[in-house]
């Protein structure tokens, strides 16, 4: 059986910030994959290094040293312009502060990430509607972020990742700013949508609640990663979850 090719690979990487006396060395030689069809968490206390190192995977900060591949590219030697052709190419991101455009539609905010990636207006629509449905916010297409929910908000957030059909959705504290049913409601989305064989999920975050819809968890402490574990019985976990009723949260 051919090994699984990991949708992110990362080798020994090093990250310094600041110089001299008041340099910190945020990441300490991290080395990791990520596979397709996986929801992997990225915990750790403050100061652990789990931002710089999303930042990094995320190809919005390159490393001090070390290797990142993102779909089998090789990050190596890119300059800004380079990482953000990846981004744009293999890359979504879902951010904790949602960071919707509050004079924009649900549907017109989807739009927006697809046309800075230069899809033609028509198919903006076509997958701008498909990924909301696909969220379970095919009734607010032409909704504002004000009359929406936090939890509403964020799936907008999702679907809006999910239209530019990354290799990889990156998502920072999802489920910080929403409360215990809204969280759970976006983690099992995540969750589904990490199940694709071509793509894969990695939340940043500190809420022990996402436990249960992880395949995988990884510790960082002090700039390296300490543990690596697979939560037992985390997809039945999932699937008692119901679909439906997460999909039709109002609060």
């Amino acid at each position: 059986m051919s090994k699984i090719q990991p949708v992110v690979a990362a080798r020994n990487i090093v990250k310094e910030l600041g110089q001299g006396a008041a340099m910190v060395r945020a990441l300490k030689g991290v080395s990791i994959e990520i596979n397709p069809g996986e929801l992997t968490l990225l915990m750790g206390p403050s100061g652990s290094g789990k931002t710089t190192l999303l930042s990094i995977l995320g190809c919005i900060l390159a490393p001090t040293s070390g290797e990142v591949s993102i779909a089998g590219e090789t990050t190596e030697g890119l300059d800004p312009e380079g990482l953000a052709d990846i981004r744009r190419r293999h890359i979504g991101f879902v951010f904790q502060s949602y960071n919707l455009f509050p004079t924009l539609t649900a549907l017109e905010n989807v739009r927006l990430a697809l046309d800075v990636r230069g899809v033609k207006y028509s198919e903006t629509i076509v997958r701008a509607e498909t990924a909301l449905r696909e969220v379970g916010l095919g009734h607010k297409l032409r909704s504002y972020p004000s009359r929406m929910s936090g939890g509403e908000q964020q799936r907008v957030a999702v679907a809006r990742a999910l239209a530019s059909t990354p290799s990889i959705i990156l998502a920072d504290e999802p489920t910080a700013a929403l409360d215990s049913e809204n969280g759970h409601a976006v983690m099992a989305l995540l969750a589904d949508i990490a199940k694709a064989e071509s793509r894969a999920v990695l939340a940043v975050t500190h809420d022990p609640r996402t436990h249960a819809f992880a395949d995988r968890i990884l510790k960082i402490e002090d700039g390296q990663i300490i543990s690596d574990e697979r939560p037992a019985d985390s997809s039945d976990n999932v699937m008692r979850y119901d679909l439906n009723k997460r999909r039709k949260l109002n609060a």
